[in-house]
């Protein structure tokens, strides 16, 4: 049994097919066919039911979805150990894409200085296709809010707790925010991911519906939005840090400021536990200097 067939495996799961599944991994649709179809062969068992579309799991193959899972994490584990895991080899983490801009990058850096021989690979995505990856042992450990539910066999480290800050644009900074809602449009983060879907339920709350509503699915053009002048947004304080969001005025939203919580998910037994006590601990600096230089 090939660990690359297991892989291609999971990565069908996790992204819903076989045509995503390629896409995900760097593979074509028929080499992923091919792999199903080998793994099939020596397992003796039909792993897809293939007269649905898109092909089903049958029972066996969600057998083996959860036997693959188990086998892959001791193959990264054990590979993690016989290379020295805790110095060397490659750390996998993965980061929601407001913590992968200059939060994880720094704390990675932080992290260099000490294990010289370390390497990275950063894997941006949403929290939880990132908590699968950690389960299945295809990610260390990844960074994730706390709005989402943590499966049983990861355990959630805090290390951010940030407010929600509305920034403004150019010649509003002093308008409280009833009158921002009333008169300046609101360029709204629409992206299907837990920070938007929280400063959704707070813009809900208000009073009163903005004006105008503007859609956004990316972060960083929801901060260059507000910096054209075209309205005014909700972000958290973490996106203050990028270059394009500092020069902007910004105040917390709420009395007292609402706050949104990050944590890193990792397996509760890795041979890598130094290194990641090392990584939580660099990202609770970075988090608390960039709060502070904010």
């Amino acid at each position: 049994m090939d660990t690359r067939q297991l892989t291609t495996l999971l990565a069908i799961e996790q992204h819903g097919g076989f045509a995503a599944a390629a896409q995900a991994i760097n593979l074509t649709a028929s080499a992923v066919s091919q792999q199903v179809s080998a793994l099939e062969a020596e397992l003796g068992v039909v792993l897809y039911d293939r007269a649905r579309r898109p092909p089903v799991l049958t029972a066996k193959g969600a057998e083996v979805v959860r036997s693959a899972r188990a086998i892959l994490q001791i193959v990264n584990e054990t590979k993690a150990s016989a290379t020295g895991g805790r110095v060397r080899g490659t750390l996998a983490f993965g980061s929601l894409r407001t913590g992968a801009n200059t939060l994880v990058p720094d704390a990675l850096a932080a992290l260099r200085a000490v294990y010289p021989d370390l390497s990275f690979r950063l894997r941006i995505g949403m929290s939880e296709d990132l908590m699968t990856e950690v389960v299945s042992g295809q990610l260390d450990a990844a960074l994730v809010a706390d709005h989402v539910a943590v499966p049983p066999s990861l355990k959630w480290t805090q290390v951010v707790n940030e407010p929600l800050v509305v920034v403004t644009p150019p010649g509003t900074g002093t308008l409280p925010l009833e009158d921002l809602v009333r008169m300046v449009p609101y360029i709204r983060y629409n992206s299907q991911v837990p920070l938007a879907r929280q400063i959704d339920t707070e813009i809900a709350r208000l009073a009163s519906s903005p004006r105008q509503v503007i859609s956004v699915n990316a972060m960083m053009s929801v901060v260059g939005c507000v910096r054209a002048g075209l309205g005014f947004a909700v972000i958290p304080q973490i996106a203050l840090r990028d270059v394009i969001a500092s020069s902007l005025d910004w105040f917390p939203l709420g009395s007292p400021p609402i706050h949104r919580r990050l944590g890193v998910v990792q397996r509760p037994t890795s041979s890598r536990e130094e290194v990641m006590t090392a990584f939580i601990a660099a990202l609770e600096r970075t988090a608390v200097f960039g709060s502070t230089g904010s």
